[in-house]
């Protein structure tokens, strides 16, 4: 059965709050793998379809599409070839993402990247937009950085202190964080 960001018996949501606490047994060479990509499969909306491309990049899980290449939308294309998500979950530090924080729907998780930039990724599980802040002092960076969305592709430069930014239901605001200082 499908329904909003659940696809057959366990939705991406189960399946990603089973990862939690297994990123000590990632790295390289050994990788976590919290199954296929659904994107592209229905049953979810092209903002569901990034937030599960996102988080399994953010687990360096292995990207095993698992939708119709010979015939998906412009949008699925879009999301399983997002260059800038893809190098998070390839990154050769090769450490699995963790979440920070979770207050009720709301979660911040976050991966350290070599280089020292740390991916961020901003999760509402909610039904609503809800503003919600990457906050630097608690993922242990500078006060300063260069921040990228990965998916709007905008780059804002000398953010102080966190960075926030509105979050559409069941989607992520996925970050690329270059600490100044």
């Amino acid at each position: 059965y499908t329904t909003l960001f659940r696809s057959y018996q366990h939705g991406v949501t189960d399946i990603l709050d089973q990862q939690v606490g297994l990123e000590k047994y990632a790295g390289p060479n050994r990788w976590n793998d919290p199954d296929m990509l659904e994107v592209g499969n229905g049953g979810m909306s092209d903002t569901e379809y990034r937030a599960h491309f996102s988080l399994w990049a953010m687990l360096a899980a292995p990207l095993i599409a698992g939708n119709d290449l010979s015939n998906m939308s412009a949008a699925t294309k879009a999301i399983l070839l997002n260059k800038d998500v893809i190098a998070v979950d390839q990154d050769a530090l090769g450490q699995e993402g963790r979440r920070v924080s979770k207050d009720g729907d709301f979660e911040v998780w976050a991966r350290p990247l070599a280089g020292g930039d740390t991916a961020v990724i901003l999760l509402n599980r909610s039904k609503a937009a809800h503003a919600m802040t990457a906050d630097w002092a608690a993922l242990g960076l500078p006060a300063k950085a260069d921040v990228k969305d990965l998916w709007s592709k905008a780059v804002k430069k000398d953010v102080a202190t966190g960075y926030t930014a509105d979050v559409p239901p069941h989607g992520v605001v996925m970050l690329r964080v270059t600490p100044k200082g």
